[in-house]
């Protein structure tokens, strides 16, 4: 959506209630189904890997369902705003408290999984208990032509959390050494884990539903770096306005000398993908990942 349509739509929707912003948006998400036949393949193919045993006709009805429950990220962002109420449970968040509250730092590594500004405003509160002590920074890449998400990074630099903007062709190295220097001053740094931003970066070759992905590099590069604790951090949409936050297990990454790194971080990159495994056979439709990802398919 275009930012002063998006606009447009919440003001319409305040007065005529929230039928009209779900009825746009699923006429939207409809429009983008049938004018957009290369994003529909690469939900074709995941949901072929996800679901082999179900036909291609099924495969498609899947993607037509992702592609709608999509729409309610949008309106769960328009709710927001709006104080409406939404709806939060936990697990594992006594890792998330602990590194703030003994200022180890740690990788917060996400995942294109319900609403990141949902999860991000979430973050700064822990069973609602504010936590002003957290300090937060998001490396974010930045898309062709936003406009919406740049409104979206501006309300969370509002709410004072810091945020690092990763361009296409490359970000300067006084960014990355601007992530290990707040790492080691205690800060939370953020991550997606399952989406690489650039053609020239750097990856790592795992397992995902039988076939093989490639994962960017930086994150568990820089939890091997400052040696802080990598937090797999999943936020799935659940239910209407619900949302289940869930931090595994910290993961460390250790590395005896330099020629033992690509294995530390191969298995760490691993952990991850494991668990986002987990997370989409549980949620089949609430991961929201259109760009080509899944490589060559594996032996068993």
């Amino acid at each position: 959506m275009k930012d002063r349509f998006y606009h447009l739509l919440m003001i319409l929707s305040k007065g005529a209630g929230i039928w009209l912003f779900r009825l746009v948006a699923w006429i939207i998400a409809t429009g983008y189904f049938f004018l957009f036949p290369s994003r529909v393949a690469v939900s074709v193919r995941f949901y072929a890997a996800l679901f082999p045993d179900r036909r291609r006709i099924g495969h498609l009805c899947c993607a037509w369902r992702q592609f709608h429950e999509f729409t309610d990220v949008f309106l769960d962002r328009f709710l927001q705003n709006e104080a409406y109420p939404m709806y939060f449970t936990h697990e594992g968040w006594e890792y998330l408290e602990n590194a703030v509250k003994q200022r180890t730092g740690g990788i917060l590594l996400m995942s294109h999984l319900g609403s990141w500004e949902l999860a991000a405003h979430r973050l700064l509160q822990s069973h609602g208990r504010d936590l002003p002590e957290m300090k937060l920074l998001l490396y974010m890449g930045r898309k062709h032509k936003e406009q919406i998400e740049h409104r979206q990074k501006q309300d969370l630099a509002a709410r004072g959390i810091k945020i690092v903007t990763v361009e296409k062709e490359g970000n300067a190295p006084i960014d990355i050494l601007e992530g290990i220097n707040f790492l080691k001053s205690g800060g939370i740094v953020s991550l997606t884990g399952d989406r690489s931003w650039r053609k020239d970066q750097r990856v790592v070759p795992v397992r995902f539903l039988g076939h093989e992905v490639f994962l960017p590099e930086s994150p568990f590069v820089f939890a091997l770096l400052s040696r802080t604790p990598l937090l797999i951090f999943f936020a799935t949409r659940v239910g209407r306005f619900a949302y289940h936050c869930q931090v595994l297990t910290p993961v460390y990454v250790e590395a005896k000398n330099r020629k033992d790194r690509q294995r530390a971080i191969r298995e760490a990159a691993q952990t991850y993908i494991d668990g986002l495994e987990r997370i989409v056979r549980q949620h089949p439709y609430a991961w929201f990942h259109f760009e080509p990802f899944l490589g060559r398919k594996l032996e068993e």
